[in-house]
């Protein structure tokens, strides 16, 4: 019984710390959208180029990760795709705010 709750807690202990990560790095991705976003606007026309620049870099790179099955569950490519996600993330919502 006690090899059982031991089990069951090694299981949680992972999922936990996973999902923590995977939060963590989508509001880090969140985060760079801002900064990515944000510097280029100062100095006037340069929005649109850097979310084309951005976007098509997160392509390439999904493309790349995607295309091998090996990287399917590895930790740090989980994360890098969420990072991914939150600057996609951020795009949006930035558009929202200018839309506004």
């Amino acid at each position: 019984m006690q090899f059982i709750l031991y089990i069951i807690g090694q299981y949680l202990y992972y999922h936990i710390n996973n999902l923590s990560l995977q939060l963590i790095s989508l509001f880090l991705g969140y985060f760079f959208c801002t900064i990515i976003c944000s510097i280029p606007k100062e100095t006037g026309d340069w929005g649109l180029i850097t979310a084309l620049l951005i976007v098509g870099i997160n392509e390439t790179m999904s493309a790349l990760i995607y295309s091998y099955k090996k990287y399917e569950n590895n930790i740090i490519v989980k994360t890098i795709n969420g990072i991914k996600i939150g600057i996609i993330y951020g795009l949006f919502v930035d558009s929202f705010k200018l839309g506004s």
